[in-house]
């Protein structure tokens, strides 16, 4: 039985801890940039993992994971012909600290995957802030990995993904957003530890759908709050073409607060998934971000 949990955790922590849970929106990200302008993000993410489900029953024991990264983005606004677009490369470092009943799994340490994205709006209009964008991302395999590892900070893959955006007003303060993304994941032929097989097989993952809205709330010039609901599924994994019947279909939440201020923007948010299908139920999630814009 402990040999069959230990197999089975494995096999899931690879659709739920490989950036595979979608892209998420901070309050007005869909708003388009003023051109012409660089900024500097630098972020604090803590999450904390645990109660363990295996299609949709909870696994017992008490596994704990814990994640904490620090990340850093370098962006810069411009035009694609009359239309706004924004082009950052983001990277970092990381740590996965297992605890619990998967203390026994070695903590991974190092560089984080590097994500290069582009957005662009074809409809952006400031006076009725109404905003429509698409946005590219594409994450490559530069974080640490070990096909040693059950564990790893890294995918050891490459992954791409597309996101459509908009933005209205519902009243004077409040504006609602809503948008759409899909995640494609490249194959990770140096799979061992974590596909719970003693030499590499071949991880393939279905895409990943996800959906997220919310209304945002502007206090004043200074102050803006948010809350977010997203939905999750799909990004079933295979070994070596063998399916493993690990769809994610997750729900959740998070709360943002940001302060624009002289020294630059600061933004709070806090989150944690309302139920899962298959994997850790992520019972915290804190980010911390700070941008300077120049």
């Amino acid at each position: 039985m402990q040999k069959r949990y230990r197999e089975l955790l494995a096999i899931i922590l690879v659709a739920t801890h490989q950036n595979s849970w979608g892209i998420d929106l901070q309050p007005n990200d869909i708003v388009a940039p003023a051109p012409g302008r660089t900024a500097v993000t630098v972020s604090y993410i803590n999450s904390q993992n645990n109660n363990f489900y295996v299609n949709g029953l909870a696994t017992g024991g008490s596994p704990n994971l814990e994640n904490n990264s620090a990340l850093f983005r370098l962006g810069h606004t411009y035009t694609i012909g009359s239309l706004p677009a924004i082009t950052y490369v983001q990277t970092g470092s990381s740590a996965l600290s297992p605890d619990g009943s998967i203390a026994a799994y070695p903590t991974s340490k190092g560089m984080t995957d590097t994500t290069i994205a582009t957005a662009i709006w074809p409809y952006a209009s400031n006076i009725t802030r109404t905003y429509f964008g698409v946005a590219a991302y594409l994450s490559l395999p530069t974080g640490e990995y070990s096909n040693t590892k059950p564990l790893n900070v890294g995918s050891n893959r490459y992954s791409t993904a597309l996101q459509m955006g908009f933005q209205r007003p519902l009243s004077t303060n409040i504006d609602g957003a809503i948008a759409f993304d899909t995640m494609w994941f490249g194959a990770n032929s140096q799979c061992a530890a974590t596909c719970s097989s003693p030499s590499n097989v071949q991880l393939t993952q279905k895409p990943v759908y996800s959906a997220q809205l919310g209304p945002i709330y502007k206090i004043n010039q200074t102050y803006t709050v948010a809350a977010t609901y997203v939905y999750v599924t799909g990004g079933e994994t295979a070994f070596n073409g063998v399916e493993r019947n690990n769809t994610v279909v997750t729900q959740r939440f998070f709360l943002s607060g940001v302060a624009h201020t002289t020294v630059g923007r600061f933004a709070l948010q806090y989150g944690n998934d309302i139920a899962t299908m298959n994997g850790f139920m992520e019972s915290r999630r804190l980010a911390l971000r700070y941008t300077k814009a120049f």
